[in-house]
């Protein structure tokens, strides 16, 4: 099995890279979130769905901490480098990979058969937001948490605005999917009530939320890659801000938590 304390990406947290800035503040949340259901379940084990999850990013990780993980993506050659990565990393046995997507959820994975279930980087992409909510919420077990990590709309409009883009940024601030024009490869993007509003409607209830890349996609790369102890120096700022909701209105990311309560 792999070292639990390795990070997303297989990164050692005592020597964070700048590409561990872009899922630090969510893998905190994250085992936080899975060391208290274990706790509270009374197993060390959890069962964790994944949907969307691609080649394993987070799922890879969370298997190394002893879950066992179910990646539903719609990919095969995602699927097929998730396999891979798994067992390279040693959990191959602890990792199912099965085809499927967000909106047919409920016709590869069973109803109230996981403890946590993580929505990460899917939304931005359906034609049915609240549909994709609702069968990750119905996968959940009673009690269970939702992880849910999608595109936050400010973050795009001061990205494009800073850029020099006005338009755009103008575009992305008043179009109701959060698009600056026809070339923007995200499809939608939502602000933190947005995505609270969809984990209500799916009938859990909302937690805390969290500003994702605040910061780390509008610092210069090259402060970040010359400047002795400034990607830990990054890090800790991004960790500090996550919480505060003044900047869940900059942030490139917005993460939310939603937990099914019993009836």
């Amino acid at each position: 099995m792999s070292d639990p304390s390795t990070a997303v990406g297989g990164e050692n947290p005592a020597r964070p890279s700048r590409s561990s800035l872009r899922t630090a503040v969510v893998w905190e949340v994250l085992k936080d979130v899975l060391d208290r259901r274990a706790k509270a379940t009374g197993r060390e084990s959890l069962d964790v769905l994944d949907t969307g999850g691609g080649t394993g990013n987070f799922a890879v990780p969370v298997a190394s901490l002893g879950h066992r993980v179910t990646v539903v993506d719609p990919s095969p050659n995602a699927l097929f480098a998730l396999e891979r990565r798994a067992s390279e990393a040693g959990v191959a046995e602890q990792v199912s990979a099965v085809q499927g997507d967000a909106q047919g959820l409920l016709d590869v994975v069973g109803r109230e058969a996981y403890d946590v279930v993580l929505c990460h980087g899917v939304l931005e992409y359906l034609d049915e937001p609240a549909e994709g909510v609702a069968n990750a919420a119905a996968a959940l077990r009673t009690d269970g948490v939702l992880s849910l990590l999608a595109a936050g709309l400010g973050g795009a409009v001061l990205a494009r605005a800073l850029a020099g883009h006005f338009t755009e940024a103008r575009t992305a601030l008043t179009d109701p999917t959060g698009r600056w024009g026809a070339g923007d490869p995200v499809p939608h993007r939502y602000t933190a009530d947005q995505l609270g509003e969809l984990v209500a409607e799916a009938g859990l209830a909302v937690g805390p939320v969290h500003g994702v890349r605040v910061f780390a996609d509008l610092v210069p790369g090259v402060l970040v890659d010359t400047e002795p102890g400034a990607v830990e120096a990054l890090l800790k700022l991004e960790e500090a801000a996550a919480e505060i909701p003044a900047f869940h209105a900059v942030a490139t990311q917005l993460h939310v938590l939603g937990s099914k309560r019993s009836v």
